[in-house]
């Protein structure tokens, strides 16, 4: 009886597997047509990758960690316009969300500089070298060979204190 079963199985698995084969294509004609993409280099030196944007730490001019990026918003043309600030909270609970313009915030391609005993002290400057947030890559003044292998900077300044951002209004992800 098992043997009838498989049989009958392995039967029925070829006849349907010879119907697939069968069928021929048929044209469709939904699709667009492809355009020829053009394209004005292979590779994208001193550009950064928006994906390596959210969880970038964002320090003051004090020097204090204030935050970090949770999001960033564009306009209908793709320029980014708003970057989402989480301030606070532990592990995103309890966080607070504020929108900033994107053009306020200076990106630093070098490491926060820590002076002191075995580099450890978190109130060190971030260094100075910056660009502003509508750079576009083209300034290659503030971009190091280090940190443009590393399609993000290493972290954002802007001009506020974390008190300061937290009594700014909260943001809201409208529906």
């Amino acid at each position: 009886m098992l043997m009838k079963s498989i049989a009958a199985g392995l039967a029925g698995t070829a006849l349907l597997a010879t119907a697939v084969f069968a069928q021929s294509p048929t044209a469709t004609t939904d699709k667009a047509p492809t355009a020829a993409t053009t394209t004005t280099t292979t590779s994208a030196s001193g550009e950064w990758r928006a994906s390596k944007m959210p969880g970038l730490k964002i320090y003051n001019d004090a020097n204090e960690n204030i935050g970090s990026i949770n999001d960033l918003l564009m306009d209908k043309s793709g320029a980014i316009k708003i970057a989402v600030i989480g301030v606070g909270g532990f592990l995103g609970m309890g966080e607070h969300l504020v929108a900033v313009p994107y053009d306020k915030l200076k990106f630093v391609n070098e490491a926060v500089a820590y002076t002191g005993a075995a580099g450890t002290n978190p109130n060190a400057k971030p260094a100075t070298t910056t660009t502003t947030g509508a750079a576009t890559g083209t300034d290659k003044t503030a971009t190091t060979v280090a940190a443009s292998s590393k399609w993000y900077p290493d972290h954002a300044v802007f001009n506020a204190s974390k008190d300061e951002l937290k009594n700014m209004p909260e943001f809201k992800y409208s529906e």
